[in-house]
């Protein structure tokens, strides 16, 4: 167990990030123990990753030490793999060699990357470039649906309810009362967070079944899963033909693609219709009480209604 002094001040300052790094390193331990992370079975069956490489020496399986130079704090809600990998081949070599001190073994790979920090991580970058083009930039899209939606419903839960809810509600491994933030987790130091600096939360779908998390750097950072992760490989449903004998085929496929908050220019791009016409469509279901519509910074994102879902869940 970890205890965390998260102050007033602290936590006035946590926000939410997304990061495609996160996602690597938890994708590496699920393809360790699959067994484990039986939701993500459909995906760890059709992908691989060579066991001869940097990447799958540094990802040890639960719940060993994962270093903690892999995540540098993402820096916003939109990912980017390059800025990442940037990130972390500009690790000081000091960081990397410390946090290779605690592995109980080091294998040959892993010693010449403590040898040569620079050269190994130039390495591992074009390593997990790989993986990520192979194994998961092709659900990138479905992925990023899921992350989206989870910050989205995190985000009013907080305004509405206010940081404690939003922190006790997370997982059952993470508790924040009186001051203090407990993550129920072995292999991780932990420091008081300052009150400028605040914690990073990170969603993600290869975490879960667990929590992650980083306290030992500037920027404190829990990674947890996001929910809805078990419907993450389910088959998307192309159409609903009774909903659609009734609203219309075209009003219909909007329903099914709002699994996540969407803006209509998404909306427009993944139902291949114009961005007038999906405006349209949206106007008669806002009118009909089964679509909202909220502003997200710049942005206004559709999001179904529960009546939208009753319909929805019926007509399957």
């Amino acid at each position: 167990m970890v205890a965390i002094g998260l102050s007033a001040g602290a936590v006035a300052h946590i926000r939410f990030a997304v990061s495609c790094l996160w996602e690597v390193v938890a994708a590496i331990r699920v393809l360790r123990d699959p067994g484990r992370h039986a939701v993500h079975l459909p995906w760890a069956r059709r992908v691989s990753v060579p066991r001869d490489t940097l990447l799958w020496a540094l990802v040890p399986g639960e719940p060993a030490y994962l270093p903690d130079f892999l995540t540098p704090p993402p820096p916003g809600l939109t990912p980017d793999l390059g800025a990442e990998l940037a990130r972390l081949r500009a690790t000081p070599a000091a960081v990397v060699r410390r946090d290779l001190d605690r592995y109980a073994h080091r294998t040959p790979v892993l010693r010449e990357l403590a040898a040569d920090p620079a050269t190994g991580l130039a390495r591992l970058g074009t390593e997990i470039s790989a993986f990520w083009h192979s194994a998961l930039a092709p659900d990138w899209p479905r992925i990023q649906l899921l992350l989206d939606a989870e910050i989205f419903a995190r985000a009013r839960r907080l305004a509405a309810d206010g940081a404690a809810a939003l922190l006790n509600d997370l997982h059952e491994q993470v508790r924040w009362e009186a001051g203090t933030l407990t993550v129920d987790k072995r292999s991780c130091t932990a420091a008081d967070v300052r009150d400028g600096t605040g914690l990073v939360l990170v969603p993600s779908a290869f975490v879960w079944p667990s929590v992650l998390g980083i306290f030992a750097g500037d920027v404190p950072q829990l990674a947890y899963p996001a929910r809805g992760v078990g419907t993450l490989w389910e088959p998307r449903p192309e159409s609903s033909g009774a909903l659609g004998a009734v609203l219309g085929r075209g009003r219909t496929r909007l329903l099914l693609e709002l699994d996540a908050p969407s803006s209509t220019t998404e909306l427009a791009r993944r139902a291949g219709m114009t961005a007038g016409g999906v405006s349209q469509h949206l106007t008669v279901l806002r009118a009909a009480g089964l679509v909202t519509a909220h502003r997200h910074g710049r942005s206004v994102l559709n999001v179904r209604t529960a009546l939208a879902e009753a319909l929805l869940s019926s007509a399957r």
